[in-house]
């Protein structure tokens, strides 16, 4: 019978959250399942019968069924006894013994088994799991012709000890793996554009066509600030294009040196100002890199430190600025930083309506038949295609309008948001259809005054 007065444990509970370690306690399919791969180790911990037991009656699965009912009901520990503790380390080194000298490998085993009782006889002293343990070692030692004397195995590697900075320390610079680790959950990304000329995509998917002549600060937020510099499209034309972009991606400490990226029209380098094409010397320096899509016009910049990737592109004679940038990024900026065309987009006193596309050097039908073979969905890129065609004369803009689409395309969490769409925003368009309606509706008019 167990002792009085002590609790009854399930196989492998601890009272102590010492002995709670991981790995040092065993469930019971681990231990069915090592019982059947060691020499002699039917038993483990299981008392003084076993030395009555032959071999083979080590290997009876009733045995180990009684032995392990014997466990169940008494094996109960103290908070200072680690008996489970040395339990776990034999079964450990016994589990996968091999080869010629698995015998030897197996005696160190139990030295180390009766070495690990020894050290804890002192407060296990009343506890019959240790007894059984103590007494069930003698007995494996003379069936398989062990001396006391010997070598032992090598002690267990412990775990390592947590860190508690966790993965922000090892990580720091790859913004997607951090978040996921403090939060549990993938970041929100959000998309802002600014093309043609130019058109303004803001982070809210809010759509402006400005005239912003000279420069403005796309982005001006703790990580980055990006300036887009306009002049004119044509002379005498209020419609102005984006023809020098500023990058600068600011320094951060664990990851990178300050970095400036400058482009102009006809010169989109795929190096940053300094020469380099990555975040420099400091061990996170790969998480920020330059690479030329098409040369002369397509560069990407993948800002792993701070989950942003810009593209930079040009078409015609303007450029073009895509970015895909973390919410958490995005919206890092204070009162005094409110001027930010991809945030507020065009203040009111700088947007112009794209109807006014119709006074210009192209047909608004020439227009739109061109921009129809790149762009067949009639949304705000296609309509801001068709506006800057006519105004410049340029078919060269198609090509703007059609990559910043596709870099929306890639860039935008949600697909849904790909295309926006805004009445009355582009060149009035009246089809034949439409003028045939209205042609019937006079005649009808006329028929009913008389």
């Amino acid at each position: 019978m167990c002792p009085p007065g002590k609790e009854l444990p399930a196989l492998g509970a601890s009272s102590s959250p010492e002995e709670a370690d991981a790995g040092d306690l065993l469930n019971e399919a681990e231990t069915s399942q090592r019982v059947s791969n060691s020499p002699g180790s039917a038993w483990i911990g299981m008392g003084k019968p076993a030395c009555s037991e032959s071999p083979g009656q080590l290997e009876n699965p009733s045995f180990f069924l009684r032995a392990l009912f014997l466990l169940l009901f008494c094996g109960h520990v103290s908070s200072q006894c680690k008996i489970l503790r040395c339990n776990s380390e034999y079964v450990a080194a016994t589990l996968n013994l091999r080869g010629s000298n698995r015998n030897a490998a197996y005696c160190n085993a139990l030295r180390s088994y009766s070495h690990c009782t020894r050290k804890t006889a002192r407060t296990c002293r009343g506890d019959l799991a240790y007894h059984s343990a103590v007494h069930g070692i003698e007995d494996l030692m003379i069936q398989n012709n062990c001396s006391k004397e010997g070598p032992t195995s090598p002690p267990r590697p412990r775990p390592p000890a947590p860190n508690h900075q966790g993965f922000e320390s090892l990580d720091i610079c790859n913004y997607e793996k951090s978040f996921l680790y403090k939060h549990g959950q993938p970041p929100s990304y959000q998309h802002c554009a600014a093309f043609g000329d130019p058109h303004i995509r803001t982070f809210h998917d809010d759509f402006h066509t400005c005239r912003v002549e000279g420069s403005w600060p796309l982005l001006d937020n703790d990580y980055l600030f990006v300036q887009a510099t306009s002049s004119p499209v044509a002379k005498g034309s209020n419609a102005t294009v984006t023809s020098k972009l500023t990058i600068i991606f600011k320094n951060m400490k664990e990851c990178i040196d300050q970095k400036v990226y400058q482009a102009e029209i006809d010169n989109l380098p795929a190096a940053f100002e300094d020469g380099s094409v990555n975040g420099g010397e400091r061990p996170g320096g790969s998480s920020l890199v330059i690479r030329e899509r098409s040369p002369g016009q397509h560069v990407e910049i993948q800002a792993e430190y701070i989950g942003t990737t810009i593209a930079v592109r040009q078409a015609g004679r303007q450029l073009s600025f895509s970015i895909r940038a973390a919410e958490e990024v995005a919206r890092a900026f204070t009162e005094e930083q409110d001027l930010q065309l991809c945030v507020g987009g065009c203040p009111r006193s700088q947007r112009i309506s794209r109807s006014e596309c119709c006074r210009g050097r192209v047909a608004t039908e020439t227009a739109r038949a061109l921009c129809k073979e790149l762009l067949p969905v009639e949304d705000v890129y296609f309509q801001s295609c068709v506006f800057d065609v006519v105004t410049s004369g340029d078919a060269n803009f198609t090509m703007a309008a059609h990559g910043a689409l596709e870099d929306a395309r890639v860039f935008l969490p949600n697909a849904e948001k790909l295309h926006i769409f805004q009445a009355g925003a582009g060149c009035p368009h009246i089809s034949s259809s439409f003028l045939l309606l209205l042609l019937t509706s006079g005649l009808w008019a006329v028929l009913l005054h008389f």
